[in-house]
């Protein structure tokens, strides 16, 4: 699927007056009503303002109503999500990413289609949550796979970015080499709590490579996990582990704790990452934020010899929420979704969380402390040929345990070689021609 970068992540001012909220009817009372909604990302400030600020917005315009928001971190909100919606039970409104296809199939969340307002929300990212025609999860974050680098270290190893800031196979060796010659992590990545951040370089690798119609053939078990081009990403990441890229903590490393080794202590190259990398980097200092004064960059995954399309790269949803099928609050609950999915939300989104946005605004210039960021950002999405979402997205079963314990863990984690990994992902995903 291809489409404007533009279009994707930013609305227009002109779109924002048009579709608004225009002529308010007098608020509607809900008295002694509570909407409980159910967060990840509670470290995320400008996430959690976002959020409140939806329902104290909300309560406004419904006399009576409270809407409570209770924050986790992701496994702890999963833990309780489990316990809870088997039962027929939790909160009304609760976070979910794309790839938990397996709240759908149980019949845990209530179809959106007739709830909430899918005007503001961007086509392609809404198509994400449409499983046998029904809508089921409403989309706030959009993001690109990146690879942040250290300027400064760059240019302590004597390495200039190229033009289009994408480094060659070879080119990208010799960096690693270089970079862990000179006693500095080369990439800043683990796999402590997450089953996806050790697969970003063998992943964009593969999609760049195959092209995105074997790509998405790979990962829905219509090619061969054996076929040599495939094979040959797969080495190509092998000599990348051998060489040192990876820190010695990498299988317990958790997400965070990896930006923070990164742009803090002790300090890293790079760091392939969602773009929603700012998150929790853009936070204060004092909060475990980058430094103010830290010279981060964004360049382009590694072109791949004789690639089919290196000009390609992930383009996916993240965040979004759904609403529980068994809530007694439906209506309330969407217009809490609406609530967050707002023009003026969307904008604020962008500024504030500098991040792409599900919502169909465009903010064509950029201010705030991390302006130039933001631009640096749009600038590596020039020429670029999306493929909307992860391999997540796509595995299923067996073959999504086996991404995340082989091509996540084990794999690049130095535990596994090329043949073993090819024929225990081969096993788990491939159905045949």
């Amino acid at each position: 699927m291809t489409h404007s970068f533009a279009r994707r992540c930013v609305l227009t001012t002109a779109f924002a007056i048009a579709v608004g909220w225009g002529a308010m009817p007098a608020p509607a009372r809900a008295e002694n009503v509570t909407l409980n909604v159910w967060s990840h990302e509670a470290d995320e400030d400008a996430k959690v303002a976002l959020r409140e600020q939806a329902a104290r917005d909300l309560e406004k315009a419904h006399p009576g109503l409270t809407v409570k928001i209770t924050w986790y971190e992701k496994n702890p909100l999963l833990a309780a999500l489990k316990t809870a919606l088997p039962a027929g039970q939790g909160p009304d409104v609760f976070y979910v990413e794309p790839d938990w296809t397996e709240y759908v199939t149980a019949g845990y969340l209530a179809p959106l289609d007739d709830l909430v307002n899918w005007k503001t929300i961007q086509p392609w990212a809404r198509q994400v949550w449409v499983h046998d025609g029904k809508t089921y999860g409403l989309p706030q974050e959009a993001y690109t796979n990146e690879i942040y680098y250290n300027k400064d270290l760059l240019k302590k190893l004597g390495v200039e970015l190229p033009a289009n800031a994408q480094f060659t196979q070879s080119q990208f060796l010799d960096l690693v080499k270089k970079a862990k010659a000179a006693s500095i992590t080369p990439i800043a990545q683990g796999v402590g709590d997450r089953p996806f951040p050790g697969a970003y370089i063998v992943g964009e690798g593969l999609l760049r490579k195959l092209g995105k119609d074997d790509y998405r053939k790979l990962f829905t078990g219509k090619l061969s996990f054996q076929d040599p081009r495939v094979a040959e990403v797969f080495k190509w990441t092998k000599e990348l582990v051998d060489a040192g890229a990876y820190p010695k903590n990498f299988m317990t490393l958790k997400l965070g704790e990896s930006h923070y080794y990164f742009y803090s202590k002790p300090g890293a190259l790079m760091l392939p990452m969602g773009s929603w990398y700012t998150g929790r980097a853009f936070v204060p200092e004092d909060k475990g934020g980058q430094p103010k004064d830290f010279p981060l960059g964004v360049m382009q995954f590694p072109a791949m010899d004789g690639g089919a399309c290196n000009q390609c790269k992930t383009s996916a949803i993240g965040a979004s929420f759904a609403i529980n099928a068994a809530s007694k609050q439906k209506q309330l609950a969407a217009e809490f979704l609406n609530a967050m999915s707002t023009p003026a939300m969307g904008k604020r989104w962008i500024e504030t969380v500098y991040l792409q946005s599900a919502v169909d605004v465009d903010v064509k210039n950029f201010s705030g402390p991390y302006a130039a960021y933001f631009t640096e950002l749009m600038e590596r999405q020039k020429g670029t040929d999306y493929f909307i979402g992860g391999p997540r997205d796509m595995v299923e079963g067996q073959c999504k345990d086996s991404f995340a314990q082989v091509m996540n863990a084990g794999f690049p984690g130095g535990l596994l070689s090329v043949d073993d990994t090819l024929k225990q992902m081969n096993a788990a995903c491939y159905k045949g021609s």
